[in-house]
C-alpha cells in the first residue's frame, strides 16, 4: 500500500511536533507493508527530492507565506501526480492551502486527515476560511484526533464525531540516540544532580513566561532547551527578574537532548493555550520515565500526563499553582520517582510508534475497504440505471 503524506513542512528543514509525527508514521508503518512518501514545501530556491531515513520526500518551492500558511503553485501539479500514484492520501491539519489543493486538483483517492489542532491564533482569518475548512472535513473519508481529550473539547470535531477516531501520537525510542554515561555526568556536573527541564520551540503558546514567574523565589535549577521567536524577550525577562536558576541552552544535538532527558528530575510543560494540541516533548519525558508538570488546557497534554498518576496537572496561566507543583515534586523524591515509573508504563501501553503504526494501518485498510464497497455500489447502480433506460427505450 502506498500512502502520500501532505503537509507544509517536514524534517530536514523543520522539526516541529507534526513533522515528528509524520516521520514516526513513515518509519513505523513499513512493518505493516506500507510505503510512505511525503510531499512538502521548501524554502530552498531549488528544492529537490531526497531520501530521508528510508522514505522519499518530495519538496516543492514555497512561493509565499501568509499567517503561517505556505502557498506553492508547483505543489498543485506535483500533488495531483503523486496522489494519482498513491492508494491513500494522508493530510495533516491545519493547513488551508492543503484544503484548496484537495479541491482544485479534484483528488479522488481515499483520504485520511490527522486533525492536529484547532486554529487558535488567527480568529479573523478563520471566519474567511471556515466554509472551505468544513467542506474539506466533510469530503475526507476519515478524521483522526490525537487524543480523546481533544476530540471532546474541539468545537470543530464535534460536528464530525461519526467519522472521527482517536489514534494517539507514538514515538519509537529506538529512533533516538543513546547518550553516553560520560555525557550525562558532564551535564549533571554543569547543572546539578537535580533540575527541571523544558524542551520545545519557544513560542507564544508554550507558557514559558508562566514558568519564569513560577521560578521567582525558588532555587530549583530550570533548564530550557529550544529556540524560537520570543526567546530574546524571555531572556530579557530573566535578567530583569534576576532569575539565576534559569538556564537557556538553545538548540542542542539529539544526543545532548537525550542526556538531559535522562538526567533531569522532572519535565515542566507550562503551555497555556490550545495551540498546544498534544505535546511531543512532554511525551518524550514520559518515554524516559520522568514525572511531569503541565497545565489543563483540554488537549492531549492531559492525556499524556494523567494528574496524580504520572505527574501533576495545574490550572493554566497560574504561576503560583505551577510553583507549588514544582515544590511538591522537589520535596517528595519517592513520589516523583513513582510517577516517573508510571509515566513510562503509560507510554509503553498507549504511545509507542508501534501502536500508532498498527492503528493507522488498520484505518487505511478500513478506508480502502469502505471505498471499494462504495464504488461497487455505484457501479451496480449505474449498470441498473442503464439497463432500465435501455428497457424503457425498447418498450413499444
Amino acid at each position: 500500500m502506498r500512502v502520500l503524506h501532505f503537509y507544509k513542512t517536514y524534517q530536514s528543514e523543520s522539526y516541529g511536533g507534526i513533522e515528528q509525527t509524520i516521520y514516526q508514521l513513515c518509519k513505523c508503518s513499513s512493518a505493516s507493508g506500507i510505503e510512505s512518501e511525503v510531499l512538502t514545501l521548501s524554502e530552498s530556491p531549488d528544492p529537490a527530492e531526497l531520501m530521508y531515513e528510508g522514505h522519499k520526500v518530495h519538496r516543492v518551492k514555497l512561493d509565499l507565506q501568509i499567517a503561517s500558511t505556505g502557498f506553492s503553485f508547483s505543489a498543485l501539479k506535483r500533488f495531483a501526480q503523486l496522489a494519482a500514484e498513491a492508494d491513500i492520501v494522508h493530510y495533516h491539519f491545519p493547513w488551508p492551502f492543503m484544503d484548496f489543493a484537495h479541491f482544485v486538483t479534484r483528488m479522488n483517492k481515499p483520504s485520511v486527515v490527522t486533525y492536529h489542532s484547532d486554529i487558535v491564533r488567527y480568529k479573523t482569518l478563520l471566519q474567511l476560511y471556515r466554509p472551505l475548512m468544513h467542506r474539506f472535513l466533510q469530503s475526507v473519508d476519515a478524521i483522526v484526533a490525537t487524543s480523546p481529550n481533544y476530540l471532546q473539547t474541539s468545537s470543530v470535531l464535534a460536528g464530525y464525531k461519526d467519522k472521527t477516531q482517536v489514534i494517539p501520537i507514538g514515538l519509537d525510542k529506538n529512533s533516538y540516540p543513546t547518550a553516553s554515561a560520560a555525557l550525562k555526568a558532564e551535564w549533571q556536573t554543569r547543572i546539578g544532580p537535580r533540575f527541571f527541564l523544558f524542551v520545545g520551540a519557544i513560542r507564544y503558546y508554550k507558557g514559558l513566561h508562566i514558568l519564569l514567574d513560577a521560578a521567582r523565589g525558588t532555587d530549583y535549577p530550570i533548564v530550557i532547551v529550544g529556540a524560537g521567536p520570543i526567546e530574546q524577550e524571555l531572556k530579557q525577562r530573566v535578567d530583569e527578574q534576576g532569575l539565576r536558576n534559569v538556564i537557556f541552552l538553545g538548540i542542542v544535538s539529539d544526543e545532548v537532548k537525550v542526556a538531559l532527558l535522562e538526567s533531569c528530575y522532572a519535565i515542566v510543560f507550562p503551555s497555556h493555550l490550545r495551540s498546544e494540541a498534544f505535546g511531543i516533548s512532554l511525551l518524550e519525558g514520559a518515554m524516559y520515565g520522568k514525572p511531569m508538570i503541565s497545565s489543563e488546557i483540554g488537549t492531549g497534554t492531559s492525556y499524556i500526563n494523567n494528574h496524580g498518576e504520572t505527574g501533576l496537572v495545574v490550572p493554566p496561566s497560574d504561576p503560583n499553582a505551577f510553583r507549588l507543583a514544582m515544590l511538591q515534586l522537589w520535596d517528595n523524591p519517592e513520589q516523583a520517582k513513582a510517577m516517573g515509573v508510571r509515566a513510562q508504563a503509560r507510554y509503553q501501553k498507549l504511545f509507542t510508534a508501534k501502536v500508532m503504526g498498527e492503528s493507522y494501518a488498520q484505518l487505511y485498510q478500513d478506508v480502502l475497504a469502505t471505498q471499494g464497497r462504495a464504488r461497487k455500489g455505484i457501479n451496480k447502480n449505474e449498470y441498473s440505471g442503464e439497463s432500465q433506460s435501455v428497457a424503457h427505450s425498447r418498450r413499444p
